[in-house]
């Protein structure tokens, strides 16, 4: 072994190429600087992130944010081009991927279809030479832990997708991981079993005292599952914080946007004391705060940030903040879900109850300390003009 000079002055224990990690309980896990580039063009720009034993991080993000790049840095899938991971005092980037003793659940499972529930959870066992007696007593307890004891001897292709992912879930975790790594691993199911699973997956952290990272789009699955959120831009981060954090004061508009601000508007400020601010377009008018405690000034760009939820519908007698014109209409039960445009073209979601039909004109307002205003500099790529959706 090496020494490796920390970053803060210290020197780490570096493991050397040939050598796996011994099994442990993750203290601490860093990624320091952590970057991959493919020739001039920068999957993921550094990242620093501490994650602490028995966390659960969530890396949120949209298609080509840089969220799986830096899963599978993290595995050991993808040579870093800069920075350097650091597990409990040791320097695991040299580290090959098979020998750094990690879990990894994949989106398509990658179950061995010839193999019943019990030979796929015990193959990794069997391949790293552990006696039959510790293998069978693994195994029986992780598949009691994952609810499959009764699915033991059944193969992959009799067993539902719900099934086959929690086979997927025991054997990574039957190794004893110090760190267990999912990748979108709820995508091929349906919705019923999405929900299902996630609690299930939650379920199985807790009472197994996992590490895990875990990558999604979806924002409601991050946020139900996870101690901590991610959130990734570009290759870059752009909020780190637990779920109430980023859900109540999302740094920028991409952060709000998947925090459930669908409504993004971009208009200019025509009046403001202290953080308090009124923002305009035509016949738009919002009253919020501006975010991180910054002042704006009149004539300033701000991009608004309001969630359908917080939009209402109003009588004769309330101040609207504009008035609009139902476009499309969608039933959910109690309550309907209504794609509005203003005057100006820009479009409005909302939640109504009652009647309303495609061509109602309505007029909506929204109270002050539920409007979000991002000033132009911090407001990224939200100020188009329109509302817009995360996806």
């Amino acid at each position: 072994m090496s020494a490796v000079p920390d970053m803060a002055g210290g020197a780490k224990e570096s493991v050397g190429k040939a050598g796996a990690l011994p099994p442990s309980q993750l203290v601490e896990l860093q990624l320091r600087g952590v970057s991959r580039a493919y020739g001039s063009y920068t999957a993921l720009h550094p990242l620093d992130l501490t994650i602490r034993g028995g966390e659960f991080v969530a890396l949120l993000g949209p298609s080509g944010c840089g969220k799986t790049t830096a899963l599978n840095c993290l595995a050991g899938l993808l040579p870093l081009t800069a920075g350097e991971i650091v597990l409990d005092g040791r320097r695991v980037d040299t580290v090959p991927p098979e020998k750094r003793g990690f879990g990894m659940v994949f989106q398509n499972y990658a179950l061995f279809p010839h193999l019943t529930v019990r030979g796929n959870v015990a193959f990794g066992l069997k391949m790293r030479g552990v006696a039959k007696p510790e293998i069978a007593r693994r195994v029986d307890e992780v598949l009691r832990l994952v609810r499959l004891g009764e699915q033991a001897n059944r193969h992959p292709g009799q067993l539902s997708g719900g099934q086959q992912q929690r086979v997927a879930i025991a054997r990574a975790i039957v190794m004893e991981p110090p760190l267990v790594l999912m990748d979108e691993p709820l995508s091929n199911l349906d919705a019923a079993l999405r929900l299902e699973m996630r609690s299930e997956i939650r379920r199985i952290h807790q009472e197994f005292g996992l590490t895990t990272v875990y990558v999604t789009h979806d924002q409601e699955e991050a946020l139900s599952l996870a101690d901590r959120l991610v959130v990734l831009e570009a290759g870059r981060v752009s909020q780190i914080g637990t779920p109430s954090e980023l859900y109540e004061h999302p740094a920028d508009p991409h952060v709000a946007a998947f925090m459930g601000y669908r409504n993004l508007l971009a208009l200019d400020v025509v009046s403001a004391r202290g953080t308090a601010a009124v923002a305009r377009r035509g016949g738009l008018r919002v009253a919020g705060t501006v975010v991180g405690g910054a002042r704006a000034a009149e004539g300033q760009e701000v991009t608004v940030a309001i969630r359908p939820e917080d939009v209402r519908v109003v009588g004769p007698g309330d101040q609207p903040v504009a008035e609009v014109v139902a476009d499309v209409v969608e039933y959910h039960g109690r309550v309907l879900h209504v794609e509005a445009v203003t005057r100006e073209g820009d479009r409005i979601h909302l939640r109504a109850h009652g009647q309303v039909r495609p061509g109602d004109a309505l007029a909506v307002a929204v109270d002050a300390d539920r409007a979000l205003l991002f000033p132009k500099e911090s407001a990224g790529s939200g100020g188009s003009g329109r509302a817009e959706a995360a996806s």
